[in-house]
């Protein structure tokens, strides 16, 4: 039985959705609302299948209205080819979805009007989780885009401010260009209040991450090399490091003489020197 816990994934149901659950009840929508969090749920499966392969620690899913997430302990520390393969297997789902209505249509045990409600419920969610918008699952493939070529704390500020844009963009347009659609309208602006949260708490995101690295719990799979002046701060210094990669700090002074430093050096002189506000000049010397 433990063995089996281990394996099978906690569901919790957002308090928002059991109202929802009971409004669909009076409504007599419960059908349309039960197939949608089939979708999610199946969805989300998807994600956990993968990342407990990869040994993931997960806390477990969270159901919402439209939506889901799997809650893991995982934050920017494991490669990014394997966070991709995790991403991917949310929307993945909804092709075996497809398959199965494929299947399903010819032979008549499910009614047609259902297979369609399923059809097109599959379709919105799909589309919905593709969307570039943390932290939908489009909004985290293009996180780990940015991040395969640009700094953690660059490519993270970046997908954080595209997708507040974003959210107004699309909010704009249904109320000018399309029919107004309240729910349209609560998801979208839940969504660009999830990414001010996160806006505002974008610093200790980054800590977070930089804490993984102190503690030796990232992945590495490249070495490459940073160049700064020696006035650079020490906390800029930090806001190069890039997700999979390990960096070597090479620091140019007066006269062009220039100097390296290991990352892990920097981050010491951070987090246990507390070195916050001087510059990468004066710390070599610390380790020298």
């Amino acid at each position: 039985m433990t063995m089996l816990r281990d394996y099978v994934p906690k569901v919790h149901i957002h308090p928002v959705l059991m109202v929802f659950l009971v409004i669909s009840f009076v409504t007599g929508t419960f059908m349309e609302l039960a197939i949608i969090l089939s979708i999610v749920l199946f969805h989300e499966l998807g994600h956990y299948i993968v990342a407990k392969v990869f040994n993931w620690r997960i806390k477990g899913i969270m159901l919402w209205v439209f939506g889901g997430v799997m809650d893991t302990q995982e934050h920017g520390n494991k490669p990014i080819r394997e966070e991709a393969l995790v991403t991917i297997a949310g929307p993945f789902q909804h092709l075996i979805i497809y398959f199965l209505l494929f299947l399903l249509t010819p032979v008549g045990f499910v009614p047609s009007s259902v297979l369609e409600l399923i059809f097109y419920y599959n379709t919105v969610i799909l589309l919905f989780n593709l969307l570039p918008i943390w932290p939908l699952d489009g909004g985290k493939l293009l996180f780990l885009c940015l991040s395969a070529f640009s700094p953690y704390k660059k490519a993270y500020y970046w997908v954080i401010l595209f997708s507040m844009a974003a959210c107004l963009v699309i909010i704009l347009f249904q109320l000018i260009f399309f029919p107004f659609t309240l729910s349209a309208f609560f998801i979208m602006l839940f969504l660009f209040m999830e990414n001010r949260s996160e806006w505002k708490n974008r610093y200790y995101v980054f800590m977070r991450f930089l804490l993984n690295r102190y503690e030796g719990n990232t992945a590495v799979t490249a070495v490459s090399p940073i160049l700064v002046e020696s006035e650079t701060p020490l906390k800029d210094v930090l806001g190069y490091f890039r997700r999979d990669n390990k960096h070597s700090i090479y620091i140019t002074g007066p006269n062009n003489k220039r100097q390296s430093i290991d990352e892990g050096d920097c981050l010491l002189l951070f987090f246990h020197g507390k070195h916050y506000n001087k510059t990468i000049g004066e710390l070599v010397y610390y380790i020298s």
